[in-house]
């Protein structure tokens, strides 16, 4: 579990490897995370986009931006929290994803919230000693 508190919202991230939808002889492996958002501040908060940057265990990085996340834009009020799961395929059998969304509270104001680097590890991944 990954977690950070920007801007009064704390984003945990739980990754899990989905075994059953990876196939390592066709360099396919795909992870689901769970995040879960929680504004401890004072007003009112709407999720606005999404933006994710996600490098592979060979340097290769993707990009991805969008409105909301899987197809919601919450709104959460003060010490609500809102929970959805995602996933994320790769060509490797690790990677790392870290991102940022973009939330607007009751005057108006956008501003960012940090989504913590979270590792993606598969047991297919090479072992290497510190």
């Amino acid at each position: 579990m990954y977690s950070k508190t920007t801007n009064n919202i704390k984003v945990t991230v739980t990754p899990f490897y989905l075994e059953e939808q990876s196939d390592p002889l066709e360099h396919h492996y795909v992870w689901a995370y769970t995040v879960n958002l929680e504004n401890t501040g004072g007003e009112r908060v709407q999720l606005l986009s999404r933006y994710w940057h996600i490098t592979d265990a060979t340097g290769v990085v993707q990009e991805v931006r969008g409105s909301g996340v899987v197809g919601e834009q919450p709104v959460l009020g003060v010490g609500d929290s809102y929970q959805y799961t995602s996933g994320a395929a790769l060509r490797t059998p690790s990677g790392i994803m870290m991102g940022t969304y973009e939330m607007e509270n009751e005057s108006f104001k956008h501003f960012l919230v940090e989504i913590p680097p979270f590792s993606l590890d598969s047991p297919e991944q090479i072992k290497r000693p510190n």
